[in-house]
């Protein structure tokens, strides 16, 4: 059974259930999107930082968009029957319509879901909320009109900004109005990225009006079930798999090229 794209997406939706979360171990291109479909994840999400380094450029929008689209096309052709999200950091426009534009080129290359951060990408600190909140409504708008909707993660990036998460606590509330903006606007999950004390995150899945997507931490199963126990709804590993994909072919390479030398 070959699935639409329609399928796709209502697949991918009902994945995000607090306290019965989706586990995003994400992907940086076809190779290895089709690893973690094989190894038995219910969707396949990429992250911008493993995109872009892989790809030989810095994160924060350096990869090319024609680029970006293309390996995203890549990756959803490796999924297969996955439904497939796409972190695309700002949009790439912090114009509405053109956010919207270049959203859609994402959605008609087979995409269900984008990831989108509120980081002023390359300046200092978050959008106002109203104009975030206008950027994801257009998105949504715009690729529903089109008849290829998306699931949209609206990601929160007050508490990565602060660098301090002794600090967080006072974000919360700034946080929570943001977390209902975004979803009023048409968001269907919200990323309150690197937010990590428990009762935090207890609190924040309490009040988000939609499920929360929350920065995976260490401990495999052990932390995922605590998570879940919290009321999160969506996890994700961001470049984490990248860098241990990376570390271990330096690791065999440094075996490899050192029994050569020897030889």
């Amino acid at each position: 059974m070959t699935l639409t794209r329609d399928e796709k997406l209502a697949r991918f939706a009902a994945l995000h259930r607090p306290g019965d979360p989706v586990v995003l171990w994400n992907a940086w291109d076809a190779g290895s999107a089709a690893a973690v479909a094989r190894a038995g994840a219910k969707a396949v999400a990429t992250g911008s930082a493993s995109v872009a380094q892989a790809m030989g450029f810095p994160d924060g929008e350096a990869l090319p968009l024609d680029l970006v689209t293309t390996i995203a096309e890549r990756v959803v052709l490796a999924a297969g029957e996955l439904p497939v999200s796409i972190d695309f950091e700002g949009a790439y426009a912090t114009d509405p319509a053109q956010a919207a534009a270049n959203a859609l080129r994402l959605a008609r290359v087979g995409a269900v879901g984008i990831n989108v951060e509120d980081s002023v990408i390359g300046g200092e600190g978050v959008h106002p909320a109203a104009a975030q909140a206008a950027r994801i409504a257009a998105i949504v708008e715009t690729c529903a009109e089109a008849g290829l909707p998306l699931h949209v993660n609206a990601r929160i990036d007050l508490f990565i900004r602060s660098g301090d998460p002794a600090a967080h606590a006072g974000l919360m509330d700034e946080a929570l109005s943001r977390a209902a903006a975004y979803a009023e606007a048409g968001a269907a999950s919200i990323y309150p990225i690197t937010l990590s004390d428990p009762d935090l995150v207890a609190a924040f899945c309490q009040d988000c009006p939609v499920a929360t997507n929350i920065f995976g931490p260490p401990g495999g199963p052990e932390g995922v079930a605590a998570l879940a126990a919290l009321g999160v709804g969506r996890i994700s590993y961001g470049p984490r798999a990248w860098r241990e994909a990376m570390a271990g072919v330096e690791a065999a390479a440094r075996t490899m090229l050192g029994a050569a030398s020897r030889g």
